[in-house]
């Protein structure tokens, strides 16, 4: 039998290492408190039979050459020590080439599956992400029949906690929004090996809410303008906006209802438990007149310029309001005619971004009980999951207010999304949620924002210090991020604390992760990850990163707003930066997000170019390198336009000029860079939007709904842009050339008129061009390559010599 490659072998030793730590039984209080809705998903869970089969059909996904080397089992709950787990041994009947050689059993199709990556990942020492980041690294799988052996006795790794969560409300339009079903196959399968059991499947409902509505006498032209547009469909269920890219054809409704049960099928053949949605509250401004006695309140402003009725200032019916009842039972009771079944886990978020309307703790109780009621009416196993994120932003959220909802609903039938653990975990200040169950989650990413970022220590540790905490009702884990593909290293480690009883030593990880992504351990590359684990990846500062680099999100705004500040900043009395901050002293500029030694994330790239001529050919190191050179090089932007400021401030015209064409001349530059990898393109997200299309006049919807969001997102007039401009923003190539680029040249055109006139900064001017700009290009049909053109490695070089590679380009 072949030796395992070289970079596996250390990962055969942790692996080794990881099954003693992984092992032991762990529970909590929480967990008992969910006990019966676990008893009965267990029962009405696929047979075992139908699990196998959709675990194999990943499997040939994966690895079609390799389907003959792996059995799978499901076993029951009693042979894990009482929880969920998987078991991977040597198969007793291995023979020889073509017969099976790795037994891979688990409680569901899922925590099989996890058990396949477990072993792909810690004894072959390979890796699996999104394709847009890089995809699977597998070359460093042995041949056939010679997979590494495991010890004889093999190894059991169970769960902590039961539950693996998925997704965040708004993810479903960041990211998922045109999505065909051989997408949806492909992030089903990422899913389940990663472990994930507990996924939100909010596809189509809006078919189901056309048919609920229409039976409370809901006319057509009504819902029109109740849904928003294909992809602000997340906040029309939100209660936040109505019609805004709307109105939905009915081709919509009719195609993303049969993707949702193609979803739904296939999460229930592989052992996951589904969560639907349920109903908030958000109804149709027409049913004030239908129900003319009924609790209606026209909600608030939500983002919108200047009120525009149009699309601002939904509707929401009064939780205590009989009414409301009749609706939730109607809406779940179509649920299950449509879908056939149910997990019994529903989301509602009546109150995110919705303040109620009185704070006296028995009226939030009374709110509290109708929404749950609402559900069990439909379904008396009924399980109310909610989002915590009101929790954490919303000051009317005190203790009593937080008691009154949390216990309006008998323990065990609502769990709670810490959202945002990794950074302000509300476990803490809430005394575990007042004793209610809840979901340790990590939200890391806004809006599908590309930024190298993150918080590595808290996610090794933090749903450990949690679970084990005294008298913890933690229930499980979860990612919550806004958009996803981004920072696979985050979504890696975080995705295997579902299975990590103990704490996990980055140090360590980080090593073997560099190895397993790229199927070699290079050690220029090594230590760059080093870096990288104790610079943008350990933001301690516990700010959100919503990505405001001045190229992606430029400042509207006064020249002579801008100020600059240059201090030496210090760590344990060393100076590790000396930053440019921009200071805001207008409502319409967020200064950009800086927490590490830009000098210190220059020096990984430089050890990444490195030691890249024998990675050239991998896509997860391309990957890699085209985001950390766009890192680097978005920072130094930062800097450039400051240089721009300064310059204009001196009133020195040359200096203007020329900062303003270095950093139009860097913005094109980063376009190409970004054109090296799939990942960084925008071609794919506006034909994928075209292609659920189904005539012209949809194409143009369509794709104005897909430019729309990633630019001016909302409403705007000719002089005032959308409050949310820029909050989806992407370093996209096409958009930086097309759309970022023309906009600061815009900017940088004022700059100079107002040095050669004499006069000030034209600021309604500028924001009338801007903003003509950029509505031309969300009504624009141009179109942009969907495949990378470049060499990544060899752009990277001269990018990094071009701009970087000067020692007084950052003076920190």
């Amino acid at each position: 039998m072949d030796s395992p490659p070289p970079a596996a072998v250390s990962l055969v030793l942790l692996a080794s290492f990881l099954f003693f730590s992984s092992s032991a039984q762990a529970s909590t209080i929480g967990v008992g408190y969910i006990s019966e809705l676990l008893e009965i998903q267990d029962r009405e869970r696929a047979l075992p039979y139908v699990q196998v089969a959709a675990a194999r059909g990943v499997l040939q996904r994966l690895l079609p050459s390799h389907t003959s080397s792996f059995e799978f089992r499901i076993v029951s709950k009693e042979q894990c020590g009482g929880q969920s787990c998987f078991i991977i041994k040597n198969h007793p009947s291995f023979t020889r080439s073509g017969t099976p050689q790795i037994l891979i059993s688990g409680v569901t199709g899922v925590e099989v599956l996890a058990g396949l990556h477990w072993y792909l990942k810690y004894w072959c020492g390979s890796h699996i992400s999104w394709d847009k980041t890089g995809g699977m690294q597998l070359n460093s799988i042995p041949k056939l029949g010679s997979l590494p052996r495991l010890q004889d006795d093999g190894i059991l790794v169970q769960r902590p906690v039961p539950w693996n969560y998925y997704q965040n409300a708004v993810t479903s339009s960041y990211s998922f929004a045109w999505w065909d079903w051989k997408r949806w196959e492909k992030e089903i399968d990422w899913m389940a090996l990663q472990g994930i059991n507990l996924p939100l499947a909010f596809t189509g409902q809006e078919a189901i809410w056309q048919k609920v509505f229409q039976k409370f006498n809901i006319s057509k032209e009504d819902l029109d303008d109740f849904f928003g547009g294909p992809a602000f469909l997340a906040w029309s269920r939100m209660a936040n906006l109505h019609r805004w890219g709307g109105p939905l054809p009915q081709s919509w409704f009719d195609q993303q209802l049969v993707l949702q049960k193609k979803i739904l099928a296939r999460m229930y053949e592989l052992g996951m438990t589904p969560v639907l949605p349920a109903f908030s509250g958000n109804v149709p401004a027409a049913l004030r007149n239908i129900f003319p006695s009924a609790k209606i309140t026209r909600l608030g402003n939500w983002f919108s310029v200047r009120n525009d009725a149009r699309w601002c200032c939904t509707y929401l019916l009064d939780a205590t309001d009989p009414l409301f009842i009749e609706i939730g039972r109607a809406f779940i009771e179509q649920q299950l005619i449509e879908y056939g079944r149910t997990s019994h886990i529903y989301n509602c978020d009546t109150f995110d971004e919705n303040t109620p309307p009185v704070d006296d703790p028995e009226y939030i109780s009374s709110l509290g009980g109708s929404i749950f009621e609402g559900m069990q009416s439909g379904d008396s196993n009924a399980v109310w999951l909610m989002q915590g994120w009101l929790f954490s932003y919303d000051p009317f959220w005190r203790p009593p207010q937080t008691k009154a909802l949390l216990h309006s609903v008998p323990i065990g039938r609502l769990v709670v999304l810490d959202l945002f653990a990794e950074v302000k975990p509300i476990w803490i200040t809430s005394e575990q949620f007042y004793g209610v169950p809840y979901i340790w989650c990590m939200l890391h990413n806004f809006a599908g924002n590309l930024e190298m970022y993150g918080y590595l220590d808290s996610v090794a540790s933090g749903p450990v210090e949690a679970r084990t905490s005294e008298n913890s009702t933690m229930v499980g884990v979860g990612m919550s991020m806004e958009g996803i593909e981004q920072n696979p290293v985050v979504y890696d480690l975080m995705s295997e604390m579902a299975f990590q009883q103990n704490k996990v030593d980055v140090k360590e990880w980080i090593d073997l992760y560099s190895a397993r992504r790229y199927g070699r351990s290079v050690p220029t590359i090594q230590y760059a990850w080093n870096i990288l684990y104790h610079t943008v990846y350990n933001c301690t500062d516990g700010a959100y990163d919503k990505n405001r680099d001045v190229i992606v999100a430029f400042p509207d705004v006064d020249p002579y707003f801008v100020a600059m500040l240059q201090g030496r900043h210090r760590t344990n009395g060393k100076p590790v930066s000396r930053r440019l901050d921009l200071i805001k002293n207008s409502d319409s500029y967020d200064h950009p997000h800086l927490w590490y030694s830009t000098t210190e994330v220059v020096r990984a790239l430089e050890l990444f170019i490195a030691g890249g001529d024998g990675l050239s050919g991998s896509s997860t190191y391309s990957y890699d390198l085209v985001d950390l050179t766009r890192q680097a090089l978005a920072k130094y932007a930062n800097e450039l336009f400051l240089k721009v400021i300064e310059a204009y401030r001196l009133k020195d015209r040359h200096g203007v000029a020329q900062q303003s064409q270095m950093f139009l001349d860097l913005v094109e530059d980063m376009d190409t860079l970004l054109a090296c990898h799939e990942g960084f393109l925008l071609g794919p997200w506006l034909e994928s939007a075209k292609q659920l299309a189904q005539d012209e006049e949809q194409q143009i919807q369509f794709e104005w709904n897909a430019r729309t969001q990633i630019t001016m997102w909302y409403d705007n007039t000719e002089v005032e842009a959308s409050l949310l401009r820029d909050y989806g923003n992407k370093y996209w190539s096409g958009l930086l050339k097309d759309y970022y680029g023309p906009r600061a040249a815009i900017y940088f055109k004022f700059l100079a008129q107002s040095l050669e006139n004499g006069h000030g900064f034209q600021l309604k001017d500028w924001r009338r061009e801007w903003i003509k700009l950029t509505n031309n290009w969300q009504k624009s049909r141009k179109i942009f390559p969907v495949e990378s053109n470049g060499n990544a490695l060899n752009i990277s070089r001269w990018l990094y010599y071009k701009y970087l590679g000067n020692p007084d380009t950052y003076d920190h």
